[in-house]
């Protein structure tokens, strides 16, 4: 196959791989679905085929260099995902992106079989574990109590106990809120949770997985 057709279809399988990882995020209502994976995926893709073919005058070119650059940059996207509303949250879909840029590198490299490969076995981790250990270990969800009386307020966070991993108390108006951080079980759902806690008195609650 000359490289005038095979270039193409590696940026077009990277980007076919990229959505597949995409379309399972997609489906779990992630902020990086479908689209954010495809770019990331072909953007590799992109960058690993220019470092190779691009620079056909250079005598001592070194296309690691790139790919080392490609996962440094993906670091710091990753780390924005993670990194939100002052708490860390969203770690499975930032390494998930970080692989995918793996994969993209794999394809504009011309290593289609481990690019496939990775592409099936990260799919399998995503989806068939979701339902293997949906109820294993513990979980972090942060929650928003709010209440007319910072007595009540603080009463309700010391009823948690042990639950609560740090929280930050503020005023807003005639409410005080506090942000915190729960440590619950996985088997507890978040509707079962937003129902303990609604029920403690004078207490109103939001929670953000």
């Amino acid at each position: 196959m000359s490289i005038a057709l095979e270039l193409p279809l590696r940026l077009l399988g990277a980007a076919l791989l990229g959505a597949a990882i995409g379309y399972e995020r997609e489906m779990r209502g992630k902020g990086a679905g479908l689209r954010t994976h495809m770019l990331v995926a072909l953007g590799s893709a992109l960058f690993m085929t220019i470092s190779i073919y691009g620079f056909p005058d250079a005598n001592r070119f070194d296309a690691s260099r790139v790919a080392a650059g490609v996962v440094g940059g993906l670091g710091f996207l990753c780390a924005g995902i993670i990194m939100k509303n002052r708490h860390i949250s969203g770690l499975t879909t930032a390494a998930g992106l970080w692989v995918t840029g793996a994969v993209g590198l794999g394809m504009g490299g011309g290593m289609y079989e481990m690019s496939i490969l990775c592409t099936f076995l990260m799919i399998l981790c995503l989806e068939v574990m979701h339902f293997l250990i949906p109820s294993m270990g513990e979980r972090q969800i942060t929650a928003t109590l709010s209440a007319a009386d910072d007595k009540v307020l603080q009463a309700a966070i010391e009823s948690l106990g042990k639950q609560v991993v740090w929280f930050a108390i503020l005023r807003e108006g005639e409410l005080v809120k506090a942000e915190i951080n729960l440590r619950t079980n996985k088997k507890e759902s978040p509707l079962a949770l937003l129902e303990r806690l609604s029920a403690m008195p004078g207490i109103r609650v939001e929670i953000m997985e």
